[in-house]
């Protein structure tokens, strides 16, 4: 062994030197060079820092360089994070995008473009004039419809959610509030008074065939039984007397 190497090292070197840091790695660990100042010194890491991709070799695992504009790599030809500036697409760090996509610089990559998508259109509503349906002539009616896709930046915007068109009814006078609870509550109370009229006629008039039937009855039991009227023949015969 080197005189300058040391086999008592510390932070997961297995071999290091006072001046170069770590020479060698513990095994799964990664060795990469770190630049202090002027001269570079070994460390020993569980993973490679931003900027580096893993390459792991029988004797050692190595923590290698990705492109300069790429942030994060699988490797040096994938990227998988671009810096500032730059556009993720297919593992590549692009200035601009290809043609028909579209720079998202909320995730930095190129997605595809999103044009504005709608729902059909609902019924056309009653036609209508400052929110009542009677009282006009000419009026408007609308339909509606939903927004289902949203576009992206360079996708096509969303058409008009509302229609409006002319329309024409009948006119119709407009019933005042509450004077159609009205007419019906008036019209159930007059069916229910004339009801109860016919009940108090029908009652009044039993009650008097009633009284009328006791009358006679009480008549018949007061008043004397009638003699029978004598043969008009036999009170004018004449009658034996003597001579």
């Amino acid at each position: 062994v080197h005189p300058n190497v040391s086999q008592g090292c510390q932070g997961g070197c297995a071999t290091c030197s006072d001046y170069n840091g770590c020479l060698s790695c513990k095994p799964r660990l990664f060795f990469v060079l770190e630049r202090i100042g002027m001269k570079q010194i070994g460390v020993c890491l569980s993973s490679c820092p931003s900027g580096y991709y893993g390459t792991r070799y029988p004797d050692i695992n190595k923590c290698a360089k990705c492109k300069a504009d790429c942030d994060t790599c699988f490797t040096r030809n994938f990227c998988t994070k671009c810096k500032s500036g730059f556009y993720l697409y297919s593992g590549k760090c692009l200035e601009k995008c290809p043609d028909g996509l579209e720079a998202n610089n909320h995730t930095m990559e190129c997605t595809s473009i999103v044009h504005c998508e709608t729902s059909e259109w609902s019924p056309w509503s009653p036609c209508m004039k400052k929110g009542k349906t009677c009282g006009f002539k000419k009026g408007n009616e609308v339909r509606f419809r939903e927004i289902i896709q949203h576009p992206s930046a360079r996708g096509n915007p969303c058409p008009a959610t509302t229609e409006s068109r002319k329309c024409i009814v009948q006119r119709k006078r407009c019933q005042k509030e509450g004077k159609g609870k009205k007419n019906r509550e008036e019209k159930r109370k007059k069916s229910n008074k004339d009801e109860s009229k016919e009940t108090r006629q029908e009652s009044k008039g039993r009650a008097a065939r009633r009284q009328n039937r006791e009358q006679r009855e009480n008549n018949n039991k007061t008043q004397p039984k009638k003699r029978k009227a004598p043969n008009k023949e036999e009170d004018l015969a004449p009658t034996d007397t003597a001579h």
